[in-house]
């Protein structure tokens, strides 16, 4: 992809995440994803590209926006085809907490898995234990073998999670290793790409989580060089039967990064909205608006964070 295309879609998360950051702490998720939504596609439409939504806000009957299948863009050349995620935690923008983000992720045409909205059971990690882990091994092989890899005592991993209910087993088996825990209240696209930043103090994220979010975590980890592995957990029949119009059939198939997304030819680009373990947030100031953005590009494997002053006063 043309470096300065990667450049024009974080113009499109800023704007994004601005437009949430307006409703932290105002109690209204829809009105915080609406908000992003609006601004995302708008921007979208600015950009000279044909682009197509394979994973997006839901299907076309349910989201007038940014649904799955629209076209974007107000080109005809460059095709590729885009997941996004307007606003990334929806609740924490809503009850004013920690970590949400405004994410694309872009691929040449058939990059993306079209994962059915569902759960997944998922396992990241960084680039020294990429290849350490194993979705079907117990979860004291998976600390011991990620501690080997990383040259760490086993009480030196922090493993993070999704804090709720349906991990209690999981958390207590990764203290019952030795291993630490790191609680979110959401986000674990932000959680799985912490896992290949050195300096994070995060080693792996383990849980069950939205299959969206493990194709556009998977992006920014595999060029990060890192390991995301994740198997569809369906919750009901209707999960069953989403997974069924996809046409999957098994359901015990593991998915690693070249799975989830395929090819160089990517990029995920997200911007802070909350502080979280990623990237910090919008910061209102009296004549400026300052966003926090991370560009990665598979082909150059470049890894830029940007901080963007937005004046809102002209002199």
């Amino acid at each position: 992809m043309d470096r300065n295309l990667a450049l024009e879609f974080v113009r499109v998360t800023e704007a994004a995440a601005i437009s949430a950051a307006e409703w932290i702490g105002r109690g209204d998720k829809k009105a915080a994803d609406q908000a992003a939504v609006d601004a995302m596609r708008s921007r979208l439409n600015q950009v000279d590209f044909s682009g197509e939504v394979v994973i997006g806000e839901g299907a076309k009957d349910e989201a007038p926006m940014l649904y799955t299948g629209e076209k974007v863009g107000c080109g005809k050349e460059i095709e590729m085809e885009l997941a996004v995620d307007p606003l990334e935690c929806t609740d924490s923008v809503a009850h004013g907490r920690y970590n949400a983000i405004a994410v694309i992720v872009t691929g040449a045409k058939n990059t993306l898995l079209k994962a059915p909205d569902t759960y997944m059971e998922k396992i990241a990690v960084g680039q020294e234990g990429a290849e350490a882990i194993d979705l079907n091994a117990p979860i004291k092989q998976n600390l011991q073998k990620v501690a080997k890899a990383t040259g760490k005592d086993i009480r030196e991993i922090t493993v993070i999670v999704l804090d709720r209910p349906r991990h209690e087993k999981l958390i207590g088996q990764i203290r019952e290793a030795g291993a630490r825990v790191r609680l979110i209240t959401d986000g674990d696209v932000a959680a799985a790409i912490t896992t290949c930043n050195p300096d994070s103090g995060i080693d792996l994220l383990m849980g069950t989580g939205g299959s969206t979010e493990a194709v556009l975590a998977a992006a920014a980890v595999k060029i990060m060089g890192g390991q995301l592995l994740a198997r569809l957990k369906p919750r009901n029949d209707q999960d069953l039967q989403e997974i069924k119009k996809a046409g999957i059939k098994n359901l015990n198939k593991v998915y690693s990064v070249n799975d989830l997304a395929k090819g160089k030819q990517l990029t995920f680009t997200a911007t802070g909205v909350i502080d979280g373990p990623l990237l910090s947030g919008v910061v209102f100031e009296k004549a400026k608006i300052i966003t926090h953005s991370l560009v990665i590009r598979g082909v150059s494997g470049t890894i830029r964070y940007i901080t963007t002053h937005h004046r809102t006063t002209r002199l």
